[in-house]
């Protein structure tokens, strides 16, 4: 059997994305290439949008406290500090 192809990481598929989109900002591809490299960001652009709301999950999950959510404020502040 053939193994299964490993799902790319967030970072490996933002990465993909913001190639694509400057070539595609170039504006030096032909038609064909363009709509294949739109339709291949447009595929990113949607994995990177479920992997997010799956980590947000994650975080909710995590935060839980006696059945409900606790929310925290993020602040940026503290965070960079840290």
């Amino acid at each position: 059997m053939a193994a299964k192809k490993q799902s790319a990481t967030f970072e490996e598929n933002l990465e993909a994305l913001e190639k694509l989109v400057e070539r595609l900002e170039a504006g030096d591809l032909p038609l064909e290439e363009a709509l294949a490299d739109f339709e291949r960001g447009v595929k990113l652009t949607r994995e990177c949008q479920r992997k997010l709301a799956g980590a947000e999950q994650k975080v909710k999950l995590l935060m839980e406290e006696n059945g409900g959510i606790k929310e925290l404020p993020f602040d940026t502040d503290a965070a960079e500090d840290a």
